[in-house]
């Protein structure tokens, strides 16, 4: 379930670099499993949309932007469907 060119142990590292991004550009509060969460399924779900876009996204930098881009969405949208 790895993200692209960065394996199991990659993936864990970015999804947690890309959900505490993520926080801070919200200004959220979460803790580090959410943030492992957040990071990793932000990631997977940027990727396949970019993918679909025709975008190949692959190594540690293009996982770490996609990922923090994916988790602050969701974060958003959680807001949004909280209100």
């Amino acid at each position: 379930m790895g993200m692209a060119g960065v394996g199991i142990i990659g993936t864990i590292i970015i999804g947690l670099l890309a959900g505490w991004l993520a926080e801070r550009f919200t200004r959220s509060n979460h803790g580090l499993l959410t943030n492992l969460i957040l990071g990793v399924v932000g990631a997977v779900v940027f990727g396949w949309v970019v993918r679909h876009l025709g975008f190949f996204p692959y190594g540690w930098i293009a996982n770490l932007v996609g990922g923090t881009i994916g988790a602050v969405v969701l974060i958003w949208l959680y807001r949004q469907l909280r209100r």
